[in-house]
């Protein structure tokens, strides 16, 4: 019984990683627009609060998740949450009384990022640390999960922290981080390493050795995890800006609305990952329905523009992006030994991170351009990631002997 405590304490500890990572972005979608009118800039410039954020991650996280294979997961989280909840408090400050606000609130933002480069992406991969085969997936589906509920309720928080003041979201971030950091210490504990870790120069072969042999179906599954991120931060930004300006919809209903296809989403991302345990040809199936489903609802878009019909045509989509997300989780974390995994992991925690990142600015200059393009646009690079993964993902018709030394799915797939 106490083990069993443990191990949902544990999970409650890494699921709450996530969270607080997603927070990050999606706590100051709605609040957007009037930061935009309270510091007189562009549309571009405050796109960039999202931008600067995801960029600083992209580029911190392979460092980071080298560094939490050379040492240890925690020793690499415990000081990343430290400097996320410090950002805010720069950024808050620079709101509330800096000269120049503007330029401190990037700059919180960038150390926001840089500390978020050490939170889902080595999350990930201390979920394939301690725990194995069908739960791993389980987990890894909850992690996921974990991300999907931080999107549902951030635009929602954010609302109701703006009805405080516009900025008052940058200082709950420390309080969330806080809260995550004690979960962190108290409740996760890492097994001891049995060897010291590799010299620099043979991790790199290793991971030169899994790039060259796993590399081609990998680099379909960064492509398509970014890809589902630039969508769904893509289409936050467009609704919450036509919500404010077509609508005249703001405040805590704007949060709620947004939140809509978020729900679906993470309801999705839950069940899949609790059904797909370690079923490889399943998973590829999922992944490729999933991005059918998201090319069919954003190519349909273009015909809705009032609300019900534009929302229940998006959700088909969110329930594509469940369907995807953790099944791609599923593949990059099983794929590699334990001593590189937090490298892989992280360098597809930065994909998404970038795909979150040109996601606004993209849709703000495709929203300028046509509404039909931006979905049509849209429809085609999911479809071209659904093509990507059925060519580039093979999955082994014979399932062969276990490698107890990797802990790997490597020899279940074939590569072409």
């Amino acid at each position: 019984m106490s083990k069993q405590k443990h191990s949902g304490l544990t999970i409650l500890a890494i699921s709450s990683i996530p969270l607080i990572l997603v927070l990050g972005n999606s706590m100051l979608i709605p609040v957007l627009p009037k930061m935009k009118t309270e510091l007189g800039i562009s549309q571009f410039q405050v796109s960039l609060v999202i931008s600067a954020f995801s960029i600083a991650a992209a580029i911190s996280i392979p460092v980071l998740g080298y560094l939490s294979d050379r040492f240890s997961r925690k020793a690499i989280i415990i000081p990343a949450l430290i400097l996320y909840g410090s950002g805010g408090l720069l950024a808050g400050a620079a709101s509330a009384w800096f000269d120049n606000s503007y330029t401190w609130i990037l700059a919180g933002r960038i150390m926001q990022g840089m500390g978020a480069a050490g939170t889902a992406p080595i999350a990930m991969a201390l979920t394939g640390d301690l725990f194995k085969g069908g739960q791993q997936s389980k987990v890894l589906g909850l992690v996921e999960a974990s991300n999907g509920f931080g999107k549902v309720i951030s635009p929602i928080i954010g609302s109701l922290l703006a009805l405080i003041f516009w900025y008052a979201a940058f200082f709950a971030f420390p309080i969330f981080c806080f809260i995550s950091l004690l979960l962190t210490i108290i409740f996760i504990k890492e097994k001891k390493a049995k060897k010291e870790p590799p010299p620099v120069g043979k991790y790199v072969k290793g991971l030169v050795s899994v790039f060259k042999t796993e590399g081609r179906w990998l680099f379909a599954a960064y492509v398509t995890g970014a890809t589902c991120l630039f969508t769904l931060f893509g289409i936050l930004f467009y609704i919450s800006d036509i919500l404010e300006k077509d609508h005249q919809i703001d405040g805590v209903m704007k949060g709620l609305i947004l939140a809509i296809p978020l729900l679906v989403m993470t309801t999705t991302s839950y069940i899949t990952g609790s059904k797909i345990g370690k079923k490889m040809r399943l998973m590829k199936t999922l992944i490729i329905l999933g991005l059918l489903l998201m090319t069919t609802s954003f190519a349909s878009l273009i015909f809705f523009k009032k609300l019900v019909p534009f929302f229940a045509v998006l959700s088909v989509s969110s329930i594509g992006t469940g369907l995807v997300l953790p099944c791609i989780n599923s593949f990059i974390t099983g794929s590699v030994p334990t001593d590189r995994r937090g490298f892989v992991t992280s360098l597809y925690g930065s994909v998404r991170f970038l795909g979150v990142a040109i996601g606004p600015p993209v849709f703000g200059s495709l929203m300028a351009w046509s509404r039909s393009g931006m979905f049509l646009v849209t429809a085609g690079l999911t479809l071209f990631c659904a093509l990507l993964c059925m060519i580039l993902i093979h999955v082994a018709k014979t399932k062969p002997a276990e490698d107890k030394e990797s802990d790997s799915l490597f020899e279940k797939l074939q590569f072409t």
